[in-house]
């Protein structure tokens, strides 16, 4: 390995680089990875919420909603903060606070204190993601950010797969308990994962004894050596001017806040559907769904390693060509019969592939924040996409939850065809615009 690819270390601390850099990113990742089972776990008990609480399915939208926008204004606030502040100890906070809020809502019977308690939790589950993809850039050159930047992602689609599981065993283990083990057991294993995490992960080259890389682009190197200047001379709120005025910005926030809306149309209402659709019982209902979030985890982890590769100056034709792909999807869906097994084979199929294109979108974007960020105002752009991917959420809940009753679940899939279309006719007009 010549000089110029060891980021400025020498071989023996470029071998210490490494395996601080992949500790850092496997063991943030498995704690995100549980950090789902404290936040997707209401999510995946809805049919239960109804069943037993006797919630209205607008009463569950709102409930689920309050979280997203939690979540979402917490992301444009935390991700600023960690910036200034040092993106570490947001994560142990977010994780340890997250927990104690969950063990809270399974004491409630009351529906508006619960709904008090689940926003709150969605501000504690929103200091955690933009802080750490900030250190991810600590750790991984701009020309391996896309790698690093979709594994670490597709722990987020594996962490649905977790928080499927774990609601799903806590209901066949604590049957007695009803719907408050959801929020009694699966928020034990983030709890865990953040004592290995705190054992084992570093939060810079500096706290193993190594100096930060050196980036070896030559423009992202310039461009970092400006953002560190002008953040010691503007204001607190600068670095989100400095971020929205980047060529691309906007784009991607409207497309983000579309994938929000597709995302979690799916992944809150697609075990309800199973359910009461086609007469599923709870448990069948959500395991049904379980393909949805393996294929986001495939998605995330395979094309924004491509956009590396391809396209790592402008990750948008990735975006167009995932978006493309899901309208037919889609429309499939509603015209097969889920009890019918070799229907019930290719629903698996298409909800696989239909996770596989939105979250190839999302980690995209992901990849997307940290190169206009660098490792200065990587957090300030990461949660400036989440708070607006969340916002797509949180309208998603609402709405999906008071039309579903009139417009039938024919709606969630035709809905989502039509904002695939959006994203790819939206990233089609930027690419040309700025090819002109």
């Amino acid at each position: 390995m010549t000089e110029g690819k060891k980021f400025g270390y020498t071989e023996e601390e470029f071998r210490r680089f490494r395996r601080g850099a992949w500790s850092f990113l496997l063991f943030f990742s498995l704690l995100y990875c549980t950090f789902y089972s404290a936040r997707v776990n209401l999510s995946n008990a809805g049919a239960l919420l109804i069943e037993q609480l006797g919630l209205s399915k607008a009463q569950l939208g709102i409930l689920t909603s309050t979280l997203f926008w939690t979540y979402g204004i917490g992301q444009l606030i935390n991700g600023r903060l960690s910036d200034r502040l040092g993106p570490e100890r947001f994560i142990v906070w977010g994780v340890t606070a997250s927990v104690a809020l969950n063990f809270l809502v399974a004491l409630q019977r009351s529906f508006p204190l619960m709904v008090v308690l689940w926003g709150l939790n969605g501000f504690a589950q929103s200091m955690a993601w933009a802080p750490g993809i900030a250190i991810i850039t600590r750790w991984w050159p701009r020309r391996e950010r896309g790698f690093a930047t979709g594994f670490a992602y597709a722990f987020t689609g594996f962490g649905q797969v977790a928080a499927i599981l774990t609601v799903s065993l806590s209901l066949r283990a604590t049957p007695v308990l009803g719907w408050r083990a959801v929020f009694l057991i699966p928020p034990l294993f983030p709890l865990a994962a953040l004592g290995v995490y705190l054992a084992l992960a570093r939060s810079s080259p500096r706290r193993i004894g190594l100096p930060d890389f050196e980036e070896e682009n030559a423009s992202a190197r310039e461009k970092e050596g400006e953002m560190l200047a002008m953040a010691g001379e503007k204001g607190v709120l600068w670095p989100y001017r400095y971020v929205l005025s980047e060529t691309h910005f906007l784009t991607w926030i409207i497309i983000i806040f579309l994938v929000g809306i597709i995302r979690y149309g799916l992944s809150t209402w697609a075990p309800l559907y199973f359910v009461e659709k086609y007469g599923i019982n709870i448990k069948s209902g959500l395991l049904s769904s379980l393909t949805l979030p393996l294929g986001m985890a495939v998605g995330t982890i395979t094309v924004p390693w491509l956009t590396d590769r391809f396209c790592p100056d402008n990750r948008l034709r990735a975006v167009v060509f995932s978006a493309l792909t899901l309208p037919l999807i889609m429309l499939a869906m509603t015209r097969l019969d889920p009890t019918v097994p070799w229907q019930m084979a290719c629903v698996q199929l298409l909800l696989f592939f239909s996770g596989f294109g939105i979250y190839a979108i999302s980690g995209v974007s992901n990849t997307y924040a940290t190169d206009v960020g660098g490792r200065v105002f990587a957090g300030t752009a990461s949660g400036i996409l989440s708070f607006s991917a969340y916002m797509g959420a949180a309208i998603q809940s609402l709405l999906y939850g008071f039309l579903l009753d009139t417009l039938g679940w024919n709606f969630i899939f035709l809905s989502v065809a039509v904002l695939c279309l959006a994203v790819a006719a939206v990233s089609i007009r930027d690419l040309r615009r700025h090819r002109q």
